[in-house]
Parts: structure tokens; sequence; C-alpha cells
């Protein structure tokens, strides 16, 4: 991460429709790591939003490196589940068949990574992960209704009849699905983060409340590299989370004390920090159990510090 880009004194990059305003933001980080695209993006974001919608692409990023310099989206959920054994949606040949519920960026979306079964019948529940484009055949977003909390990021129902479509290597639950949830949740902390931080310096907040969410972006760094199927990365992670949840009183009177603008946009948007709390808990209770962290950071009494850093290399 090229500390100084987030460092140097830059304007916020105006709004303007999502694919525009994505690509004003490549523009501004050309060759930028999946991390940096959150960060920066969180930073020169004017909303919590569009902070968001720069984590997100981040994350997608991360996960699947070869992502064209365009929206994407994936494609999981069917009625509200994401358990494979709930979808619906398949993958014959290389044709898919199905229904997703939500597409982050609803229509703005120009391609979409799409979960689907591809087991033989009678067999258990298998997962591939398929690419397709917006506008071909057999592909129909739907945008839906703005939702109370993020409100200037749409999001779309998908529906898929007979899309032709490119299948990705590797198993579509162990190799994306599933990592993504820990991918997600970091890149989009680091975007809301950086965001923060933005503000902080454009309105002067108090000098240890801007170093400490400087220091949380360097931590996020830090998890950024680790596996995140790994159960250190998940209890690291949840250490992060723990970090911002510890400083929202400071945060609130820096809001309160600043100009309505910011705070209103907060109070709206706040939420998505919260997104999923409870599979995070639930989360880092699995990581928990695992021999180091059960043995490292549930008996402090022990040596734990030591056994934990011995864990981590």
């Amino acid at each position: 991460m090229p500390w100084q880009r987030l460092l140097a004194h830059s304007p916020r990059l105006p709004v303007a429709a999502l694919p525009d305003w994505f690509a004003s933001l490549l523009q501004l980080c050309p060759g930028a790591s999946a991390f940096e695209l959150a960060v920066v993006g969180g930073c020169r974001a004017e909303t919590p939003g569009l902070a968001f919608l720069a984590g997100y692409q981040g994350a997608l990023r991360a996960l699947w490196p070869a992502a064209p310099a365009s929206l994407g989206a994936l494609c999981v959920t069917e009625n509200r589940s994401v358990r494979p054994a709930d979808m619906t949606t398949r993958l014959d040949g290389l044709l898919l068949n199905g229904c997703k519920d939500f597409v982050t960026a609803g229509d703005a979306a120009d391609w979409l990574l799409v979960s689907a079964r591809e087991e033989a019948p009678g067999q258990s529940p298998r997962l591939a992960l398929a690419l397709v484009r917006n506008g071909e055949a057999g592909i129909r977003v739907e945008n839906l209704p703005a939702l109370p909390l993020m409100p200037d990021i749409a999001h779309a129902r998908l529906q898929l009849h007979a899309a032709p479509c490119e299948r990705l290597a590797g198993d579509g639950w162990d190799d994306y699905v599933k990592p993504f949830r820990s991918i997600e949740d970091l890149h989009l902390l680091a975007a809301l983060t950086a965001w923060q931080y933005g503000l902080a310096r454009e309105c002067g907040w108090p000098q240890a409340l801007q170093l400490r969410l400087l220091g949380l972006l360097c931590g996020c760094a830090e998890v950024a590299r680790q596996n995140p199927s790994s159960a250190v990365t998940h209890v690291l992670l949840a250490g992060l989370f723990a970090q911002q949840q510890a400083l929202k009183p400071e945060l609130d009177a820096a809001f309160g004390a600043g100009p309505e603008h910011w705070a209103r946009l907060w109070q709206r948007d706040q939420g998505l920090l919260a997104l999923a709390s409870s599979a995070h808990a639930k989360r880092l209770q699995k990581a928990l159990v695992c021999s180091w962290a059960d043995s490292a950071l549930l008996q402090p009494d022990t040596g734990s510090v030591f056994v934990a850093f011995q864990c981590l290399q």
C-alpha cells in the first residue's frame, strides 16, 4: 500500500453515475492493488455508500484478480440464503438458469459472478462459479427500490434463462463464495475507515483520533496479506472490527461537532459496519475453537501472547 497516496491531500471524487464514478477512481490510481482501490476509493468518496462500493469492488478483485476494469458483482443469495443446498440456480453445460436475490450496484454492474449448482442427480450439492455479462442473452437485471441504508448504491434481482457463461476454474464454494465473506468484510471495513479518515483530515478532527484511524487502516493492510480462509485471519479480522467499534464514542463526538451534512450521512449509513454481525460472531467462535486460538486467546495466564505470535508465523 503506497501510503503517500492516502496521506496526500486530494479532493473527493464528485458524485456521478456509478460506472462513471468507478472509472474516475480507476483513473486516479492506475495499477492499484485490490486493497489500495478500497482505501483510496473510500478516502475520496463523497458518501459512505460510494466508499462501500469502492471496498466491494476491491474485494471482488482480491477474490478474482482477472476482473475486468468495470463494475462487477458476486451473485450468491437465493431466498435470503447462501447455503449451497438452498440454491436452485444451475449450471448445465455452459448455460445458467435460475434467480439471485441481490446484485450490488444493480444494472450498473457490467459483469456478474454467479454461483450455481452443477452436481449430478443424487450427489451432494456442488457449486461452480460462472461469469456472465450484463445485457447478454438470457440475462435480466431488475433494479429494486432503494434501501434506507446506502440508498445511493442500487441493488437488483438477477434472472437467468439459458444464459451463456464462462465457468471459472476451481470449486465455487471453497475457492470463491466461502473466502469472499472474509475478503468482503475486510475491504469494506478498510474503505469505510478510510472515508472516516479522509473526513477527519478535512474537518480537523482531533489528531489522536486521526492517528487511531490511520493505525486501524495499517492493521487492515496487514490482514489483507493473510489467507482469508485461515482461522488466524478470522480472529485478526474480529480484532479490527473491535477496534473500529471502540472508536465509536470519539467518532460520535467528532461527527456531532462538525458539519451537519456529514453527521446525517453517517447516521444514515453507519449500519454498514454492523452488516452480518451475527455471522461475524459465529465465525469468530469457530476460529477460537482452533487449538492455537483456544489455548492462546482464551487462557491469558499461560503465556498466551507468545503462543499466539508463534502461531501467526
